[in-house]
Protein backbone atom coordinates (compact mmCIF):
# COMPACT_ATOMS: atom_id res chain seq x y z
CA UNK A 1 0.00 0.00 0.00
CA UNK A 2 0.94 3.86 -0.95
CA UNK A 3 2.35 5.68 2.00
CA UNK A 4 1.67 8.92 0.39
CA UNK A 5 -0.87 10.22 -1.74
CA UNK A 6 -0.38 12.09 -4.74
CA UNK A 7 -2.52 13.65 -6.93
CA UNK A 8 -1.78 11.68 -10.07
CA UNK A 9 -2.12 8.78 -8.34
CA UNK A 10 -5.12 9.09 -6.03
CA UNK A 11 -7.19 6.26 -7.48
CA UNK A 12 -4.28 4.12 -7.03
CA UNK A 13 -3.79 5.01 -3.77
CA UNK A 14 -7.25 5.51 -2.53
CA UNK A 15 -7.27 2.34 0.00
CA UNK A 16 -5.47 4.30 2.40
CA UNK A 17 -7.61 7.71 1.71
CA UNK A 18 -10.51 8.62 3.67
CA UNK A 19 -13.27 11.37 2.63
CA UNK A 20 -15.29 13.45 5.14
CA UNK A 21 -17.29 15.63 3.77
CA UNK A 22 -14.67 18.11 2.22
CA UNK A 23 -11.61 16.93 3.95
CA UNK A 24 -9.03 14.05 3.12
CA UNK A 25 -7.48 12.39 5.14
CA UNK A 26 -4.22 10.27 4.44
CA UNK A 27 -1.06 9.66 5.59
CA UNK A 28 0.68 12.10 3.74
CA UNK A 29 -0.19 14.61 0.63
CA UNK A 30 2.31 15.68 -2.13
CA UNK A 31 2.28 17.55 -5.40
CA UNK A 32 5.18 17.58 -7.09
CA UNK A 33 8.07 18.90 -4.68
CA UNK A 34 5.62 19.96 -1.98
CA UNK A 35 4.20 18.03 0.51
CA UNK A 36 2.08 17.76 3.97
CA UNK A 37 2.63 14.97 6.32
CA UNK A 38 2.66 15.03 9.90
CA UNK A 39 6.20 15.88 10.62
CA UNK A 40 6.13 18.93 8.10
CA UNK A 41 5.37 21.21 5.82
CA UNK A 42 7.43 21.09 2.10
CA UNK A 43 6.85 24.38 0.59
CA UNK A 44 9.82 23.44 -2.26
CA UNK A 45 12.43 24.56 -3.90
CA UNK A 46 13.38 27.24 -6.82
CA UNK A 47 16.04 29.60 -7.87
CA UNK A 48 15.73 33.54 -8.08
CA UNK A 49 15.03 33.14 -11.67
CA UNK A 50 12.67 30.67 -10.99
CA UNK A 51 10.85 32.94 -8.68
CA UNK A 52 10.78 35.73 -11.02
CA UNK A 53 9.01 33.87 -13.20
CA UNK A 54 6.17 33.43 -11.33
CA UNK A 55 5.71 37.01 -9.80
CA UNK A 56 1.99 36.58 -11.26
CA UNK A 57 1.34 34.22 -8.48
CA UNK A 58 -1.18 34.80 -5.26
CA UNK A 59 -0.25 36.96 -2.75
CA UNK A 60 1.13 34.78 0.34
CA UNK A 61 2.87 32.53 -1.66
CA UNK A 62 5.61 31.16 0.10
CA UNK A 63 8.56 29.51 -1.69
CA UNK A 64 12.76 28.30 -0.56
CA UNK A 65 15.13 30.16 -3.09
CA UNK A 66 17.46 28.22 -3.02
CA UNK A 67 20.10 31.22 -4.44
CA UNK A 68 19.53 33.29 -1.26
CA UNK A 69 18.78 30.14 0.62
CA UNK A 70 16.05 32.19 2.60
CA UNK A 71 12.64 31.46 2.90
CA UNK A 72 10.57 34.16 1.06
CA UNK A 73 6.74 35.21 0.29
CA UNK A 74 5.07 37.08 -2.57
CA UNK A 75 3.53 40.41 -0.69
CA UNK A 76 1.85 40.82 -3.70
CA UNK A 77 4.16 43.52 -5.25
CA UNK A 78 7.60 42.39 -3.91
CA UNK A 79 8.84 39.28 -2.56
CA UNK A 80 10.25 39.42 1.04
CA UNK A 81 12.29 37.36 3.30
CA UNK A 82 10.68 35.83 6.22
CA UNK A 83 13.43 37.33 8.40
CA UNK A 84 12.73 40.95 6.91
CA UNK A 85 9.14 41.27 6.49
CA UNK A 86 8.25 44.83 7.07
CA UNK A 87 6.77 45.30 10.61
CA UNK A 88 3.40 46.84 10.84
CA UNK A 89 0.66 47.52 13.19
CA UNK A 90 -2.62 46.95 14.09
CA UNK A 91 -5.84 47.57 16.45
CA UNK A 92 -9.33 46.06 16.80
CA UNK A 93 -10.35 48.51 18.68
CA UNK A 94 -8.58 51.90 17.09
CA UNK A 95 -8.56 53.36 13.42
CA UNK A 96 -4.98 54.25 12.69
CA UNK A 97 -4.79 58.31 11.66
CA UNK A 98 -2.19 58.01 8.63
CA UNK A 99 -3.19 61.63 7.24
CA UNK A 100 -2.12 64.01 10.33
CA UNK A 101 1.65 62.75 10.54
CA UNK A 102 2.92 62.14 6.64
CA UNK A 103 4.48 58.44 6.42
CA UNK A 104 3.37 57.42 10.30
CA UNK A 105 0.46 55.28 11.40
CA UNK A 106 -0.83 56.83 15.00
CA UNK A 107 -2.68 54.72 16.95
CA UNK A 108 -4.79 57.12 20.04
CA UNK A 109 -6.11 55.40 22.65
CA UNK A 110 -9.08 57.25 24.70
CA UNK A 111 -10.27 53.90 26.20
CA UNK A 112 -8.79 50.57 26.79
CA UNK A 113 -7.71 48.30 23.72
CA UNK A 114 -4.76 46.42 22.35
CA UNK A 115 -2.47 47.00 19.56
CA UNK A 116 -1.52 44.17 17.69
CA UNK A 117 2.26 44.02 15.90
CA UNK A 118 3.57 41.77 13.36
CA UNK A 119 6.14 41.17 10.66
CA UNK A 120 9.81 41.73 11.44
CA UNK A 121 10.61 43.85 15.40
CA UNK A 122 9.91 47.45 14.30
CA UNK A 123 10.49 51.29 15.91
CA UNK A 124 7.53 52.73 17.53
CA UNK A 125 7.14 56.05 19.33
CA UNK A 126 4.83 55.73 22.62
CA UNK A 127 3.05 58.61 24.74
CA UNK A 128 1.83 57.12 27.93
CA UNK A 129 -0.53 59.27 30.00
CA UNK A 130 -2.12 58.67 33.51
CA UNK A 131 -5.06 60.09 34.24
CA UNK A 132 -5.00 63.55 37.03
CA UNK A 133 -5.52 63.55 40.71
CA UNK A 134 -8.62 65.27 42.03
CA UNK A 135 -8.58 68.78 43.82
CA UNK A 136 -8.65 68.52 47.64
CA UNK A 137 -11.09 70.32 49.86
CA UNK A 138 -11.92 71.40 53.49
CA UNK A 139 -14.50 72.87 55.41
CA UNK A 140 -12.81 76.95 55.35
CA UNK A 141 -9.75 76.47 53.98
CA UNK A 142 -8.67 76.07 50.30
CA UNK A 143 -7.61 72.68 49.05
CA UNK A 144 -4.30 71.91 46.86
CA UNK A 145 -4.93 71.08 43.30
CA UNK A 146 -4.69 67.51 42.18
CA UNK A 147 -1.30 66.22 40.25
CA UNK A 148 -0.60 65.67 36.61
CA UNK A 149 -0.84 62.50 35.44
CA UNK A 150 2.36 60.61 35.29
CA UNK A 151 3.67 61.33 31.91
CA UNK A 152 5.96 58.80 30.20
CA UNK A 153 7.09 59.08 26.42
CA UNK A 154 9.95 57.61 24.50
CA UNK A 155 10.56 55.10 21.59
CA UNK A 156 11.38 51.13 21.74
CA UNK A 157 11.83 48.72 19.36
CA UNK A 158 8.42 46.05 19.38
CA UNK A 159 8.65 42.62 18.81
CA UNK A 160 5.37 40.82 17.07
CA UNK A 161 2.63 40.26 19.45
CA UNK A 162 -0.44 41.46 21.06
CA UNK A 163 -0.08 44.39 23.40
CA UNK A 164 -3.16 45.36 25.78
CA UNK A 165 -4.12 49.35 26.48
CA UNK A 166 -5.38 50.70 29.97
CA UNK A 167 -6.17 54.34 29.40
CA UNK A 168 -6.36 55.41 33.39
CA UNK A 169 -9.48 58.07 34.58
CA UNK A 170 -8.89 61.00 36.66
CA UNK A 171 -9.33 60.67 40.19
CA UNK A 172 -12.51 62.60 41.74
CA UNK A 173 -12.58 65.96 43.71
CA UNK A 174 -13.02 66.63 47.16
CA UNK A 175 -16.84 66.97 48.30
CA UNK A 176 -17.80 70.64 49.48
CA UNK A 177 -17.99 71.28 52.88
CA UNK A 178 -16.39 68.69 55.24
CA UNK A 179 -14.20 67.85 52.46
CA UNK A 180 -13.27 64.22 51.56
CA UNK A 181 -13.46 62.08 49.03
CA UNK A 182 -10.69 62.81 47.34
CA UNK A 183 -8.60 60.24 45.11
CA UNK A 184 -5.69 60.13 42.82
CA UNK A 185 -6.08 59.28 38.91
CA UNK A 186 -5.52 56.12 37.83
CA UNK A 187 -2.83 54.43 35.84
CA UNK A 188 -2.53 54.15 32.47
CA UNK A 189 -0.30 50.72 30.83
CA UNK A 190 1.01 50.36 27.32
CA UNK A 191 3.06 46.36 27.61
CA UNK A 192 5.90 46.74 29.78
CA UNK A 193 5.11 50.94 30.52
CA UNK A 194 3.16 52.32 32.70
CA UNK A 195 2.43 56.12 34.30
CA UNK A 196 0.67 56.08 37.55
CA UNK A 197 -1.93 58.13 38.35
CA UNK A 198 -1.57 61.64 39.47
CA UNK A 199 -1.55 62.41 43.05
CA UNK A 200 -5.39 64.27 45.12
CA UNK A 201 -4.65 67.51 46.62
CA UNK A 202 -4.83 68.00 50.40
CA UNK A 203 -7.72 69.21 52.26
CA UNK A 204 -10.04 66.69 54.68
CA UNK A 205 -8.99 64.58 55.90
CA UNK A 206 -5.72 64.05 54.40
CA UNK A 207 -3.70 67.23 54.71
CA UNK A 208 -0.93 66.82 52.70
CA UNK A 209 -0.84 66.24 48.83
CA UNK A 210 -0.48 62.43 47.88
CA UNK A 211 2.16 60.92 45.72
CA UNK A 212 1.62 59.68 42.32
CA UNK A 213 2.96 60.53 38.76
CA UNK A 214 2.99 64.04 40.23
CA UNK A 215 2.30 64.82 43.66
CA UNK A 216 -0.57 66.88 45.05
CA UNK A 217 -0.33 70.38 46.17
CA UNK A 218 -1.04 70.13 50.04
CA UNK A 219 -3.05 72.47 51.56
CA UNK A 220 -3.43 75.89 53.69
CA UNK A 221 -0.69 76.06 56.75
CA UNK A 222 2.44 74.86 55.07
CA UNK A 223 1.52 71.37 54.45
CA UNK A 224 3.59 69.30 52.27
CA UNK A 225 2.91 68.73 48.70
CA UNK A 226 2.76 65.27 47.52
CA UNK A 227 6.17 63.42 45.77
CA UNK A 228 6.15 63.35 42.16
CA UNK A 229 7.46 60.51 39.91
CA UNK A 230 6.07 57.85 42.42
CA UNK A 231 7.25 54.81 41.78
CA UNK A 232 10.48 56.26 39.91
CA UNK A 233 10.95 56.51 36.29
CA UNK A 234 13.86 57.48 34.25
CA UNK A 235 13.58 60.02 32.84
CA UNK A 236 10.86 61.35 35.85
CA UNK A 237 7.38 61.12 34.75
CA UNK A 238 6.43 63.98 36.59
CA UNK A 239 7.25 66.68 39.55
CA UNK A 240 6.51 66.86 43.29
CA UNK A 241 3.48 69.40 44.10
CA UNK A 242 3.95 72.91 46.19
CA UNK A 243 3.52 73.25 50.01
CA UNK A 244 0.52 75.05 51.54
CA UNK A 245 1.07 78.63 52.41
CA UNK A 246 1.60 80.01 55.85
CA UNK A 247 0.18 83.18 56.31
CA UNK A 248 -3.46 83.59 58.14
CA UNK A 249 -4.95 86.02 55.12
CA UNK A 250 -6.86 84.24 53.17
CA UNK A 251 -5.34 80.38 53.59
CA UNK A 252 -4.04 79.54 49.85
CA UNK A 253 -3.21 75.98 49.30
CA UNK A 254 -0.83 75.04 46.39
CA UNK A 255 -0.76 73.80 43.00
CA UNK A 256 0.04 70.15 42.22
CA UNK A 257 3.05 69.41 39.95
CA UNK A 258 2.92 68.77 36.57
CA UNK A 259 4.96 66.45 34.33
CA UNK A 260 7.14 69.65 33.61
CA UNK A 261 7.45 72.01 36.46
CA UNK A 262 6.68 71.25 40.27
CA UNK A 263 3.42 72.78 41.41
CA UNK A 264 3.81 76.63 43.19
CA UNK A 265 3.49 76.88 46.77
CA UNK A 266 0.40 78.70 48.06
CA UNK A 267 0.89 82.55 49.06
CA UNK A 268 -1.81 84.02 51.25
CA UNK A 269 -4.40 85.77 49.25
CA UNK A 270 -3.42 83.31 46.04
CA UNK A 271 -3.40 80.07 45.60
CA UNK A 272 -0.35 78.11 43.82
CA UNK A 273 -0.64 77.85 40.43
CA UNK A 274 -0.04 74.01 39.10
CA UNK A 275 3.10 72.91 37.54
CA UNK A 276 3.37 73.09 33.60
CA UNK A 277 2.91 70.09 31.45
CA UNK A 278 4.70 68.70 28.71
CA UNK A 279 4.54 69.06 25.09
CA UNK A 280 4.90 66.43 22.27
CA UNK A 281 4.37 66.29 18.58
CA UNK A 282 3.46 62.41 18.05
CA UNK A 283 0.21 62.57 16.42
CA UNK A 284 2.01 65.42 14.27
CA UNK A 285 0.87 68.58 16.12
CA UNK A 286 2.23 69.88 19.15
CA UNK A 287 -0.19 69.44 21.99
CA UNK A 288 0.53 70.33 25.65
CA UNK A 289 -0.45 67.56 28.02
CA UNK A 290 -0.13 66.91 31.73
CA UNK A 291 -0.52 70.02 33.40
CA UNK A 292 -1.48 70.61 37.64
CA UNK A 293 -4.15 71.79 39.56
CA UNK A 294 -4.53 74.75 40.95
CA UNK A 295 -4.56 75.42 44.51
CA UNK A 296 -7.62 77.01 46.42
CA UNK A 297 -8.61 79.61 48.36
CA UNK A 298 -10.73 80.47 51.30
CA UNK A 299 -12.21 84.08 52.80
CA UNK A 300 -11.67 82.68 56.11
CA UNK A 301 -10.37 85.44 58.08
CA UNK A 302 -11.60 88.09 55.20
CA UNK A 303 -13.03 87.66 51.99
CA UNK A 304 -10.91 87.63 48.49
CA UNK A 305 -8.39 85.93 47.14
CA UNK A 306 -7.76 83.93 44.08
CA UNK A 307 -7.50 80.86 43.24
CA UNK A 308 -3.94 79.34 41.62
CA UNK A 309 -4.34 78.78 38.29
CA UNK A 310 -3.87 75.67 36.21
CA UNK A 311 -1.03 74.75 34.76
CA UNK A 312 -1.16 74.35 30.88
CA UNK A 313 -1.22 70.89 29.48
CA UNK A 314 -5.21 70.73 31.06
CA UNK A 315 -5.04 71.57 34.99
CA UNK A 316 -7.96 72.53 36.60
CA UNK A 317 -8.25 76.19 37.97
CA UNK A 318 -8.44 76.27 41.79
CA UNK A 319 -12.01 77.46 44.09
CA UNK A 320 -12.02 81.52 45.31
CA UNK A 321 -14.97 83.71 46.03
CA UNK A 322 -15.19 84.35 42.02
CA UNK A 323 -15.58 80.71 41.23
CA UNK A 324 -15.91 77.40 41.49
CA UNK A 325 -12.82 74.93 41.17
CA UNK A 326 -12.69 73.38 37.74
CA UNK A 327 -11.60 69.95 36.64
CA UNK A 328 -8.44 68.91 34.88
CA UNK A 329 -9.20 68.11 31.28
CA UNK A 330 -10.03 65.21 29.67
CA UNK A 331 -7.35 62.92 27.62
CA UNK A 332 -4.85 65.90 29.00
CA UNK A 333 -4.01 64.25 32.45
CA UNK A 334 -5.08 67.57 34.21
CA UNK A 335 -4.72 67.69 37.94
CA UNK A 336 -8.21 68.56 39.03
CA UNK A 337 -8.21 72.11 41.01
CA UNK A 338 -8.54 72.64 44.68
CA UNK A 339 -11.62 73.67 46.19
CA UNK A 340 -12.44 77.22 47.80
CA UNK A 341 -13.01 77.29 51.46
CA UNK A 342 -15.84 78.88 51.94
CA UNK A 343 -17.71 79.44 55.89
CA UNK A 344 -19.02 76.87 57.92
CA UNK A 345 -22.28 78.62 58.59
CA UNK A 346 -23.88 78.81 56.04
CA UNK A 347 -21.68 76.71 54.31
CA UNK A 348 -20.52 78.45 51.16
CA UNK A 349 -17.90 76.01 50.31
CA UNK A 350 -16.97 74.49 47.09
CA UNK A 351 -16.19 71.21 45.54
CA UNK A 352 -12.60 70.15 44.52
CA UNK A 353 -12.23 69.96 40.43
CA UNK A 354 -11.83 66.25 39.13
CA UNK A 355 -8.36 65.07 37.44
CA UNK A 356 -8.68 64.49 33.97
CA UNK A 357 -8.36 60.90 32.09
CA UNK A 358 -5.57 59.85 30.44
CA UNK A 359 -4.59 58.76 27.03
CA UNK A 360 -2.02 56.12 25.21
CA UNK A 361 -0.58 57.05 21.54
CA UNK A 362 1.25 54.92 19.36
CA UNK A 363 2.95 55.78 16.37
CA UNK A 364 5.09 54.26 13.48
CA UNK A 365 6.94 54.77 10.49
CA UNK A 366 5.27 53.61 7.65
CA UNK A 367 7.68 55.49 4.62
Amino acid sequence: MASQLRVDEIQSSITNTVLIGNTVSAPSIVVGDKFINSSGVGIGSTTTAGRNAGVGTAAGTLIYNSTDGEVQVWAGTRWDTLSNIPFSAASPTVTADTASRPGWAVFTFTSPGSLIASGSPGPVEYLVLAGGGGGGSIWSIGGGGGGAGGYRAGSLTLAPGTYPITVGGGGNGGTAGSGGGMTNGADSIFGSITSNGGGRGGGTPFTTGADGGSGGGGRWSGHAGGSGNTPPTAPPQGNNGGSGATSSTNYGAAGGGGAGTAGEPGSGPTGGAGGDGASSSITGSVVTRAGGGGGGVSNYSQPGGTGGAGGPGGGGTGGSPAGAATAGTTNLGGGGGGAYGGTNSPNTSGPAGNGGSGIVIIAYPTA
